[in-house]
């Protein structure tokens, strides 16, 4: 089984410059207003109706991929991919230093690219934990730079009133009790010394996750990786339940958890409607999740699209980086990040607690979303021409106003060519600057004085989880 099929099922304010939501910053003026709980609308997740409903307010987030595989450089499954006996890989270490690390900074970054939380790896496949651990060695603690880095990051997310969530792989490299087999995302085999005990280890990955679920104040998300075996034990998610109420949990663990996780782009995803809550997830680079010196970054275009798909959709999002060996985010991810910040500036409106409207017309090219009388028209396909046609609405709003770059367009409801079978004209947006919008995602905001009636005619049933 390899990781594709693995995954292949879909399962506060801040201190810098976004004091309000960053996602609802950027829209022509709304009758509705900007902030609280988005309105029911067919197929939207619900409301958790407890501490875990940060999340689906929050929306889009940053997760940073870092441990020793960032030393060499290559990829976060260096030990594995690249066939390093662990005796080898071990050594690295000796090397951990990252003299240049300041979460602040992270966090900055974090901003500046309009995201509004936190996901970090607190040990991932090859067992190197970034926190001081009781149950192992192999930690952050036990080399030259001597830190806690979970300590560090949960101190500043605090400060900032920043939520954080914590991820934590199951397969494990290192530790002596894994039962390496040979499967997906294991060791061949048992390495010389080891003693595979899978109860033994559940024991030890119990008192880890304990670990992390009360030695670092508030956690807002624990984020597993990695259940090679497919082992289901809902007692696990419980004590993390019970430690940290405000926590969601993903469908990567021990049973469904709180969302699913679909992952880049493995899987074609055309659903126009998603019915359970879910955070997709995505890296800067097209290669490695870690930090790699050689990458092939993504586009900012391309990033923007992923992003529009799912946010338009009532999901949420993060985006991940891999810091360098001295803890800072290289400059390539910084500058996507802050692309992706900057148009979220421009047409965040169109998100946040806006909800999902793609029902409302047969264009396959445009994703809808609405707050109030406002309906947002997401270009997440760059247009081929001019125009944009949403069939069958066929009332003209009172503004149409392209929010990036700000630009008033065109409506017109005359009946086209095409359209001469119905006998009708639909709204049809006019003067598209579609040049302009092939390196990015274009979104239109149509302010309307009443909704047109097939808003009204295909929102009568309730939000469902």
């Amino acid at each position: 089984m390899n990781r594709r099929s693995f995954l292949s099922s879909l399962g506060g304010t801040t201190a810098v410059t976004l004091i309000g939501p960053p996602l609802l910053a950027g829209g022509v003026s709304s009758s509705s207003g900007m902030a609280g709980k988005p309105e029911s609308a067919p197929g939207r997740p619900g409301y958790f109706g407890d501490g875990r409903d940060w999340f689906l307010e929050r929306r889009f987030g940053m997760f940073a991929h870092w441990g020793l595989y960032s030393i060499p450089a290559w990829h976060e499954q260096h030990q594995w991919r690249a066939h390093v006996p662990r005796a080898e890989y071990v050594k690295l270490a000796q090397q951990w230093n990252p003299d240049k690390f300041n979460p602040e900074r992270w966090l900055d970054m974090l901003e500046e690219g309009g995201m509004r939380y936190l996901t970090l790896t607190t040990k991932h496949h090859d067992g190197f934990c970034l926190f001081d651990s009781k149950h192992t060695r192999f930690t952050s603690v036990h080399t030259p730079y001597k830190k806690d880095i979970v300590a560090m990051v949960a101190d500043a997310c605090h400060r900032r009133k920043l939520p954080l969530c914590l991820y934590y792989s199951i397969a494990d490299w290192n530790q002596p009790n894994y039962p390496n087999q040979g499967r997906h995302h294991e060791l061949p085999a048992p390495e010389p010394g080891d003693h595979p005990d899978w109860e033994a280890y559940l024991e030890y990955l119990t008192n880890q996750v304990r670990e992390l679920c009360t030695n670092y104040g508030t956690i807002h998300g624990f984020w597993w990786d990695m259940n090679v075996s497919a082992y289901k034990d809902p007692s696990i998610n419980a004590m993390i339940r019970k430690l940290q109420p405000q926590a969601v949990i993903n469908d990567r663990g021990f049973d469904a958890g709180d969302f699913g996780t679909p992952e880049r782009d493995y899987d074609p995803d055309d659903a126009r409607v998603i019915h359970r809550p879910v955070e997709a997830c995505q890296a800067v680079g097209s290669e490695s999740w870690g930090f790699r010196k050689d990458e092939d970054y993504y586009s900012a275009g391309h990033l923007q699209r992923s992003i529009a798909r799912y946010l338009a959709r009532g999901c949420n999002y993060v985006l991940n980086v891999g810091p360098q060996p001295d803890g800072t985010i290289d400059s390539h991810s910084s500058g996507i990040l802050r692309k992706v910040g900057a148009w979220l500036k421009d047409v965040g409106g169109a998100f946040g607690d806006a909800i999902p409207a793609s029902h409302l017309t047969t264009n396959r090219d445009v994703m809808l979303t609405r707050r109030g009388k406002s309906i947002y028209v997401i270009l997440t396909n760059v247009p081929s021409t001019e125009a944009v046609k949403l069939k069958p609405i066929t009332t003209a709003p009172k503004s149409a106003v392209l929010l990036n770059p700000r630009t008033t367009l065109e409506t017109s409801t005359a009946l086209c060519p095409a359209d001469f079978a119905d006998g009708k004209g639909y709204l049809r947006i006019r003067g598209i600057p579609a040049d302009n919008l092939a390196s990015t995602v274009g979104v239109i905001q149509l302010e309307f004085e009443e909704l047109p009636p097939e808003v009204s005619a295909k929102e009568t049933q309730p939000a469902v989880r």
